[in-house]
């Protein structure tokens, strides 16, 4: 496993597992398979409704926590910062942990002009040695100018949707040069087309690897932080499986030709759910 350091001097992996959209029962299983495996962080979120079958799989696993990198999310309706620290309490208490390694902002929801003292109470979190790095998911480089203007600890990371289809070189250029880390949530643009394109399925079978381990391998080689998720043992085996090819420059050329700015998920201004 390739470990980044972020800005704060923290490690964490670069290969996560992501539980997006798994069901609290089966969280655990999933969970447990990927511990197994070889995966130590793992991402969830309040809103995913699975904080307890991920904390579940923690406690009966035999890794020690230290060795772990847990990472939870608040969600839109809890944004502000009284009902950030309510929500964290939940949120460790649904996991059975003390802390947490990484506390995100879901989406800044602009509408509701209440992500800068959201962040606030993530300030006050890190401060506190409840979480050991705070950051966000979903911000535009507005959201991120703002941020940087308006709060005293910048984020780690930004999480957001990116894939070949949606590469996010803008974004990237801005957060690098701000020291920031992208993280990749749908990584492999939810197992739809992207994973049928010829120029994936060709570098696939020059490698004899899959299609999904060729775009894992693209985000890893982009020094992006990537969660795939699976609950299917087979395929949680598989995405972990990244770490004994190498892709060409030529390759990865030919992978970022693919941009087509193409989002499966929302646009962060046009994310109004509470």
């Amino acid at each position: 496993m390739k470990m980044v350091t972020l800005n704060n001097g923290v490690e964490m992996p670069q290969l996560g597992f992501g539980v997006w959209k798994v069901k609290d029962e089966e969280a655990q299983p999933a969970v447990s398979k990927a511990l197994e495996t070889g995966y130590t962080s793992i991402d969830t979120a309040m809103i995913y409704q699975n904080e307890a079958g991920v904390g579940k799989a923690i406690a009966e696993s035999t890794i020690d926590r230290e060795k772990l990198f847990i990472t939870t999310k608040v969600w839109n309706s809890d944004q502000g910062y009284d009902q950030t620290l309510a929500a964290f309490e939940t949120s460790i208490k649904k996991l059975g942990l003390d802390y947490v390694d990484l506390y995100l902002v879901h989406w800044p929801t602009p509408d509701f002009d209440q992500y800068i003292d959201t962040y606030k109470a993530l300030e006050k979190l890190y401060k506190d040695g409840r979480v050991r790095a705070i950051g966000v998911c979903n911000f535009h480089i507005e959201h991120l100018e703002r941020l940087l203007n308006e709060c005293d600890v910048p984020p780690v990371l930004n999480q957001v949707e990116c894939h070949p289809y949606l590469a996010q070189n803008e974004l990237r250029a801005f957060c690098e040069k701000h020291n920031i880390y992208v993280e990749a949530w749908s990584p492999l643009d939810q197992g739809q087309e992207l994973l049928q394109d010829d120029v994936i399925v060709q570098i696939a079978e020059a490698h004899q690897k899959t299609p999904a381990q060729v775009v894992l391998r693209w985000h890893l080689q982009r020094e992006t932080i990537v969660i795939p998720k699976s609950v299917t043992p087979s395929r949680i085996e598989e995405n972990f499986n990244v770490f004994d090819f190498e892709l060409t420059d030529e390759q990865m050329n030919a992978i970022n030709q693919l941009d087509r700015n193409q989002r499966r998920g929302a646009d962060p201004n046009e994310m109004h759910a509470r």
